[in-house]
């Protein structure tokens, strides 16, 4: 098995796998990591694999803290294999500790980080991530609060999520200004199918920041398992989201899969090597449910990597916005 390699996470100290662990499935109803034993065997499987990076929130479970519990308990004597990153603060989660209370207000992150830090069963950190923009707290608020649980040795680096590029310019600004610890990680969607972030690499490479793409999968799509005519019927797309496949922009996946056999890899190993030559990209941060998608997941970090005649092949199937 060839060892996972690890990437500095933007300007952080931060050293992350090139594959993270996306643990939004843990507690998830139906899934196979919704009690505690499929927890328990997924994670240690990354550990196992060399995947370190494992990504979190605190709304994630279906119920709150879910995820993050389970975690705490599977992390047992393993706190220091892993790089845990959390997030507090999305604008359509309701927070039942916190009802009312701006999401990413000073208020709010003092008690979220030690719900999180309970939950988790650490004294510490190591990302801790605002899920959505708040516009009803200054971003001045919400650095200035990370700054003091940075400065507590609660959080070692701080991060932000679904942030669009003004708000990122802004609060990179706000905290070199302010003489503030600065966000280092970017949590955007990014994926062949939705490359909006493309606009912003060369800004984020600039100022320091390293991107964390979410579906990067694209739901499943680029896994190798779905077609025209569908996928497993026990997949999250053919359970709760069949419009994802119908929907699909098919002749350019199945050119991509050409692509990809001529190469002599699958799919998904295609698409990570293709997701782990962008600029600015820290891990792909992919989800997991069972022992198997970990394993495949963590030896497509170190499957492909592609030559500029292949991108410029993919960028004509799947083409970047204008102006990247």
């Amino acid at each position: 098995m060839t060892a996972m390699p690890l990437r500095p996470l933007g300007g952080s100290d931060l050293l992350v796998s090139a594959v993270g662990l996306g643990c939004n499935n843990f507690g998830r109803p139906g899934s196979a990591t919704e009690d505690q034993p499929g927890t328990d065997r997924v994670l240690h499987a990354a550990i196992e694999h060399g995947i370190t990076l494992l990504d979190t929130a605190e709304m994630y479970g279906y119920a709150h803290g879910r995820s993050e519990e389970m975690m705490g308990r599977a992390l047992v004597g393993r706190r220091d294999q892993v790089v845990i990153a959390t997030k507090f603060g999305h604008a359509e989660f309701t927070n039942p500790d916190l009802p009312g209370v701006p999401p990413a207000s000073r208020r709010y992150i003092r008690a979220a980080i030690e719900g999180s830090l309970r939950r988790l069963g650490t004294d510490y950190v190591d990302l801790y991530q605002l899920h959505t923009p708040d516009p009803t707290t200054p971003i001045d608020e919400t650095l200035a609060a990370l700054h003091e649980l940075v400065d507590e040795g609660k959080v070692r680096a701080i991060g932000h999520s679904n942030l669009t590029a003004a708000q990122t310019v802004a609060a990179d600004d706000a905290a070199r200004a302010g003489a503030h610890p600065p966000f280092v990680s970017a949590q955007l969607e990014y994926s062949l199918l939705v490359r909006d972030a493309d606009a912003l690499l060369p800004m984020l490479v600039e100022r320091g920041i390293g991107l964390l793409p979410y579906f990067p999968l694209a739901n499943g799509l680029f896994t190798g398992k779905f077609t025209r005519e569908g996928g497993p019927a026990d997949s999250r797309i053919m359970r709760q989201r069949p419009h994802v496949a119908t929907d699909a922009p098919w002749d350019a996946i199945e050119a991509f899969r050409d692509l990809a056999a001529d190469r002599e890899v699958g799919m998904l190993e295609a698409t990570m090597g293709w997701l782990l030559s962008r600029p600015a990209l820290a891990s792909v941060i992919a989800g997991a449910t069972t022992v198997d998608q970990v394993a495949q997941n963590a030896a497509a970090a170190t499957a492909w990597t592609p030559d500029a005649e292949a991108l410029a092949t993919i960028d004509r199937l799947f083409p970047p916005p204008v102006g990247s």
